[in-house]
């Protein structure tokens, strides 16, 4: 049974440095005309009822997208798992069951994301790997997170989804993998030219 979408807040985490693009904001990449950013909100449009980004440092450069921008907290520096506490934490002071989460690098995402992973947890899978960014989690597992990341080990999310029991979700890779994300300057060149092939 499909949760109601006003009890999902969504993610978008931004905090990596993208050392292999010169250390440019990733989210901010245009493609086709469009930023990363602005295809994933397209993305989340119908299906989540609040959504915020995971980035530390100035977050005006982000103020165009009124969206709210939580920096990683006590845990900074500890890698996406900061970030998903954050997120977590501010999805329940909206009264939300259920967080997804994305990264921001990711421009070209299905839509109804939410709904075709309900119920949480659970991450996508495409092409016989697993995408631990892009999962719903519950808002519940905030404490264990929170335990996690008191004390030392390993900072995988893929190792906090199975701590949780995130189950898979398969999507198809064909004719492109959905959740083809930009790293390197190969990445982006075959992210443009998809964008052209779909104009």
């Amino acid at each position: 049974m499909e949760r109601p979408a006003a009890l999902i807040a969504a993610l978008i985490l931004a905090g990596g440095r993208a050392r292999r693009l010169g250390g440019i904001e990733k989210p901010l990449i245009r493609i086709g005309g469009l930023t990363i950013l602005e295809r994933i909100l397209a993305a989340l449009a119908d299906d989540v009822a609040s959504v915020a980004l995971s980035a530390n440092g100035e977050p005006a450069r982000f103020s165009r997208f009124g969206l709210t921008v939580l920096p990683d907290g006590p845990y900074q520096g500890e890698g996406p798992l900061a970030g998903l506490l954050a997120g977590l934490e501010w999805a329940a002071t909206l009264g939300a069951q259920d967080m997804l989460s994305l990264p921001g690098d990711t421009p070209f995402l299905p839509t109804g994301l939410a709904s075709r992973l309900a119920p949480a947890p659970s991450v996508a899978v495409s092409g016989g790997r697993r995408h631990h960014l892009v999962a719903l989690w519950p808002v519940g597992a905030r404490q264990a997170l929170a335990q996690r990341l008191a004390r030392p080990g390993t900072r995988a999310v893929g190792a906090f989804a199975e701590e949780i029991g995130a189950r898979g979700v398969e999507f198809s890779a064909l004719p492109g993998d959905p959740f083809l994300n930009i790293n390197t300057q190969a990445d982006l060149a075959r992210a443009q030219a998809i964008a052209e092939e779909a104009l």
